[in-house]
């Protein structure tokens, strides 16, 4: 791979939700970009992931076999990177230790980002099972700290791909309601929602930025924070109709929380969190520990939640 004067890029967990738009906004800006991967996972891959992969070999991705559990393979894939970013999923949260252990040993790295992307967790105030998620990803800020590991956190906040289609309501609805439509509390609350493309590219411009060099990334683009009331209000303008609306008193929101099953438990206690408490906009970003990415980056073009909902009219 040719240089480029920019940061050799791993990623663990690239092709997971929003590991793969990472992979791909890091090729895109030019980085010398690697992946780790499982030989297995190649050569047992579904035609969708194989696309993804072979879409990543276009793009000059460097597939570099190995496993979160094999310390060896770790070690070797992490000495050829300059910064690693860490993707996986929920369940193996508290295996990134893996992680900081071979970044210790490789003594190479000048840049991590352990797999955060969404609330700022020292800064939430969830219910169960969410509350012990946060905590996890609490407690492994508190390692990458202790260990002095150069590190970047990113909390994106809500992935929009995920929650604006349906406009967070329960159950799998693929398009916005247009006629009744539930809002957690008396929907104030300040949420905050990005597209998962422009979450990939924020973050990839950070990694060689000084000013987020041991700092809480956070994405709060201006006209992509709104109450759940202002959402509502856009997506009636949009379709030229009024929505019958059901407001859930907070009480209820945590009973129907402790009521339910997982997942549906900890994806209701992230909205509760997030569009009850206000734990995305609550407080004020202050230097000692965190930028703002669209402050940082106003040249990124990023996609609104307006235009976004334009897709669904």
């Amino acid at each position: 791979m040719a240089t480029t004067g920019k940061s050799r890029v791993l990623v663990i967990g690239g092709t997971g939700y929003i590991g793969k738009y990472i992979v791909q906004a890091s090729a895109k800006a030019g980085n010398p970009t690697f992946i780790l991967i499982r030989k297995s996972s190649v050569d047992s891959a579904s035609p969708e992931k194989a696309a993804l992969l072979q879409s990543f070999k276009d793009a000059g991705v460097t597939f570099l076999h190995g496993d979160l559990f094999d310390h060896e393979s770790l070690v070797s894939a992490i000495r050829q990177a300059d910064v690693v970013i860490s993707a996986v999923g929920a369940a193996q949260l508290s295996e990134q230790s893996r992680i900081v252990a071979a970044i210790k040993e490789a003594g190479n790295v000048k840049r991590f980002l352990p797999s955060e992307f969404g609330n700022d967790v020292d800064r939430v105030h969830a219910e169960e099972p969410a509350k012990s998620v946060f905590e996890v990803k609490a407690r492994f800020r508190r390692l990458v700290e202790s260990e002095g590991i150069p590190h970047t956190f990113v909390a994106s906040n809500f992935f929009a791909g995920y929650f604006l289609p349906s406009l967070s309501q329960p159950g799998s609805l693929s398009t916005p309601p247009r006629d009744k439509i539930v809002i957690l509390g008396d929907g104030e609350a300040k949420g905050v929602y990005v597209i998962e493309e422009d979450i990939a590219d924020y973050t990839i411009r950070s990694v060689d930025d000084p000013r987020a060099l041991n700092k809480i990334l956070y994405l709060r683009p201006p006209a992509n924070i709104l109450s759940f009331n202002e959402l509502v209000k856009l997506w009636e303008e949009k379709i030229g109709k009024t929505l019958e609306k059901v407001y859930v008193p907070d009480e209820e929101v945590i009973k129907q929380i402790k009521e339910s099953p997982f997942p549906e438990s900890i994806l209701l206690a992230i909205k509760h969190s997030a569009l009850v408490r206000g734990d995305q906009t609550n407080f004020e970003i202050e230097p000692s520990f965190g930028v703002e990415g669209s402050q940082l980056y106003p040249d990124i073009n990023y996609t609104t939640v307006s235009a976004y909902l334009d897709r669904f009219v």
